[in-house]
């Protein structure tokens, strides 16, 4: 939330005790002063030694009158200072109390629970309003973690159902063709196993336990479009790459995974013929870019915007594509950069398919940035 400039609890504290000090104090120096000036004329004077001798002197005031009216004074001052004192810090901690309820009832109960401390941004406005942010994100993150295992869960459960399907066709068929069997049976386990193998390589993204060294984008895409040349001449699709040495510092064998998945995806998702996909990295102050685009069908900013959820495949492109995948190759390059302090963004092209960049951190920005907290 946007807020307006406050005072710091800090200052607050500062001139909340400071002031009551000074009444305090002006209250003990108005009690003195009333018996100090006891017995003297009404001109005004200021007290010197002998006052203060005075004042124990029983012939003028006597320890009967003086005493009890000192007690009297210095309780009074006690009980003023322990309800003072009470009351200004019950004010002062009363969002830290708000604060800490909502932490109790959070970590008891749902985490769709916010603070939304009122009042203008000082260190317990901006405490709150920096929980309620963390909130939010590990609310949103518990949501997605659960329908990626809800998905995930469906995914793997649909080969071993339909292994189980055949085979249990071909118990009841003892005539049938075991080579047709043995064929889609290979198909499915296929597909299980390249599921198995992108959730493990999501698993590992997430971790975020990278073995970095300096590692230079433009040889990726050459390295990867190399490997996925004869895929793309078998779909008709051509490959125009360009750019400039762009040095980062992570992972190369996820980069690379991360660029194989891009260029994969823009084959299989391309024009049914002369299709065509470019590869661009480029080098900006702070960040390094790829760039991939391809060819294929107009796509809508609602679906482009699902694409990067896990198993979200789009029902439009599944029956456009020559292939549609296990449904995690978006996912997982999302996850590769995020977990390189990098950025996915997709954007439709307005002549058809798919613009995809990735900004990763340059290896010198990387290296400043690890300086600037040694």
């Amino acid at each position: 939330m946007d807020r307006r400039q406050g005072l710091s609890v800090r200052l607050k504290f500062t001139l909340s005790y400071a002031g009551f000090l000074v009444i305090a104090g002006a209250l003990l120096l108005a009690a003195v002063w009333v018996f100090l000036l006891r017995g003297r004329s009404n001109s005004l004077s200021v007290p010197d030694g002998s006052d203060f001798l005075r004042v124990f002197n029983p012939s003028n005031f006597g320890p009967v009158v003086f005493v009890p009216a000192g007690i009297l004074a210095l309780a009074f001052l006690l009980v003023f200072g322990l309800v003072g004192g009470w009351i200004l810090a019950g004010r002062m901690l009363a969002p830290l109390i708000r604060i800490t309820d909502a932490t109790r009832r959070v970590a008891n109960g749902p985490l769709s629970h916010r603070i939304r401390l009122p009042g203008r941004r000082d260190e317990f406005r901006e405490l709150a309003d920096s929980f309620d942010t963390m909130l939010a994100k590990l609310e949103a993150h518990v949501a997605e973690q659960q329908r990626f295992a809800a998905n995930a869960s469906h995914e793997l459960r649909t080969p071993l159902a339909v292994t189980q399907t055949l085979l249990d066709a071909t118990r009841n068929d003892p005539n049938r063709d075991t080579g047709e069997l043995v064929e889609r049976l290979r198909v499915v386990n296929t597909r299980a196993i390249d599921l198995t193998e992108a959730l493990l390589l999501l698993s590992r993204a997430n971790q975020r336990s990278l073995t970095r060294e300096h590692v230079d984008l433009s040889l990726l895409a050459e390295e990867a479009t190399e490997t996925l040349l004869p895929l793309a001449e078998k779909h008709g699709v051509k490959f125009e790459t360009s750019g400039d040495v762009s040095t980062t510092i992570g992972s190369p064998a996820l980069l690379l995974q991360m660029v194989m998945n891009l260029l994969h995806n823009a084959i299989g998702h391309n024009l049914p013929e002369q299709g065509v996909v470019w590869v661009h990295t480029s080098v900006c102050p702070s960040t390094v870019v790829l760039t991939v685009e391809n060819t294929g069908e107009k796509l809508t900013s609602q679906l482009v915007s699902t694409l990067t959820e896990p198993f979200q495949r789009g029902t439009e492109r599944i029956h456009s594509s020559r292939h549609a995948g296990v449904g995690l190759g978006l996912a997982i390059v999302k996850t590769i950069a995020q977990a390189h302090d990098g950025t996915l963004t997709l954007t439709p092209r307005p002549a058809g398919g798919l613009r995809v960049t990735v900004h990763l951190p340059a290896a010198s920005a990387h290296a400043q940035t690890q300086g600037e907290y040694a």
